[in-house]
């Protein structure tokens, strides 16, 4: 957990070699400022005032020496991202720069921030509720436009707003319950019946929310997705089609591909991490049986397997050893070179034939759009049936949403038996306290650690 009477530092731009044209230092606490004026000296005598940008030189402190020139962003309390003091150093890029101003920030007093500080202490300080500081997680690490879309509607409260609601209805129901244990002789008998129906209006609300679970897992996870089948059935031609860019070798040669080749695609919002295997025979060439085996591994660890097949030559036995191999594995067979086939072949053996099927001709681009279409449909069966909400929760707040759900149907269970107003309020804390846990308002520190911890150092 965050010791919030500490002032913390870090780098919070990537570090590339020789790459990058600015690169920032972050540093938040109550002595940011004091840090900042020890080492960093603009020329004249500017204001440090807040959110203004001041330009001059970074020095040691004690040897004068100038360590770069750069600008400094001055974010006074509370109007900054964490609410207290930051000041940002915005520097050249590369490593050295960032690096020694970095040292020079924490040998002024700062501490070397831990993944993902600056965004708890936005959380501990209510500048963002729980909800939002994943969402700032998740639009760091987006790989698609839909999944950066997601993030940010997270980010802008869209979560929040609705769970927020549900947990305030819960609370005045509660009250309302209460208020009749305490005082059931001065006030009226409860409506069970109007008290169901807004039990039932919650559940419905909670069941659209929790609909949108398995979406969000495969826009933020994607699908990682192997290409096997024997050598020179045109697995490589098949990548270098889809991907629109040679990132395979292409020779009439069988076994051309000794390792796994990777590529990373976007397909209806869907990050696709795509591998080109090596093709799977017997071989006694070393290198190739290490590249085979790694095939092997590679169909194995995928979630969905494309098994190509020569369409000009038809189903061969040495396509079925591959089959058998991988049948356990979702699977999409791919048919390529149809433009070399004969109309009248059958591609399948008539047992296969319930398997989903693809025909491609990659070396002349043909039937790319098949492909991804097949692929979206295998993954999207029985996943974004969702609600049309522009969200998508994750695994933490669907377990939490879950539990909430759990507690509201046995409220209802509850008031059918006709068990006191006592057992009534039982699970309606246990309502209130998971959706508490879904913003962060009753979470324990142990949760705090696992979420940040998966954060960037800087962010």
């Amino acid at each position: 957990m965050s010791n919030q009477g500490e002032t913390i530092a870090a780098i919070a731009t990537a570090i590339v070699p020789q790459q990058g044209s600015v690169g920032i230092v972050r540093v938040s606490g109550a002595n940011a400022v004091t840090i900042a004026q020890q080492i960093f000296h603009p020329p004249g005598q500017p204001q440090w005032e807040s959110h203004r940008i001041l330009y001059g030189f970074i020095r040691h402190p004690e040897t004068r020496q100038i360590v770069d020139e750069g600008l400094l962003l001055l974010m006074l309390a509370p109007r900054s991202y964490t609410r207290e003091d930051v000041v940002e150093f915005h520097c050249h890029g590369g490593m050295m720069a960032v690096q020694q101003v970095l040292q020079l920030c924490i040998a002024a007093g700062a501490r070397l921030a831990e993944p993902g500080e600056f965004t708890l202490r936005a959380f501990l300080n209510g500048r963002l509720d729980l909800t939002q500081a994943e969402s700032v997680a998740d639009l760091v690490g987006a790989r698609s436009p839909q999944a950066a879309q997601f993030a940010l509607a997270g980010l802008q409260g869209k979560l929040a707003h609705p769970i927020r609601q549900l947990r305030s209805r819960c609370i005045d129901l509660l009250a309302e319950i209460e208020a009749r244990i305490d005082f059931e002789e001065d006030l009226p008998p409860l409506d069970e019946g109007q008290i169901n129906i807004q039990l039932q209006q919650m559940l419905q609300e909670i069941e659209q929310i929790l609909t949108t679970a398995d979406r969000g897992e495969l826009i933020r996870t994607g699908l990682k997705v192997a290409i096997v089948g024997r050598p020179n059935v045109g697995k490589s031609s098949l990548l270098n089609a889809w991907s629109r860019s040679d990132r395979a070798i292409v020779t009439d040669l069988p076994g051309t591909t000794r390792d796994v080749v990777e590529s990373q695609l976007v397909v209806g919002g869907i990050p696709i991490q795509v591998l080109d295997t090596a093709g799977i025979r017997e071989t006694e060439d070393q290198v190739e049986k290490i590249g085979v085996e790694r095939s092997r591994l590679a169909a194995q660890q995928a979630d969905l397997v494309l098994l190509t097949i020569d369409a000009a030559m038809g189903w061969t036995e040495a396509d079925q050893v591959i089959y058998e191999q991988v049948c356990d594995r979702p699977l999409l067979l791919v048919a390529n070179k149809v433009d070399l086939a004969p109309a009248s072949r059958e591609l399948l053996p008539p047992r296969l034939a319930a398997i989903p099927i693809v025909q491609t001709a990659a070396a002349l681009h043909q039937g790319i759009d098949a492909l991804e279409n097949a692929i979206l449909e295998i993954a999207h069966a029985g996943k974004l049936q969702a609600a049309n909400l522009d969200l998508a929760i994750n695994q933490r707040q669907a377990t939490a949403l879950t539990q909430t759900r759990q507690a509201l149907r046995q409220v209802q269970t509850t008031i059918a038996t006709q068990l006191p107003l006592d057992f009534w309020t039982i699970d309606l804390r246990s309502a209130i306290h998971a959706l508490g846990q879904v913003l962060g308002e009753e979470v324990t520190e142990s949760v705090l650690d696992q979420i940040f911890s998966r954060f960037c150092i800087g962010k």
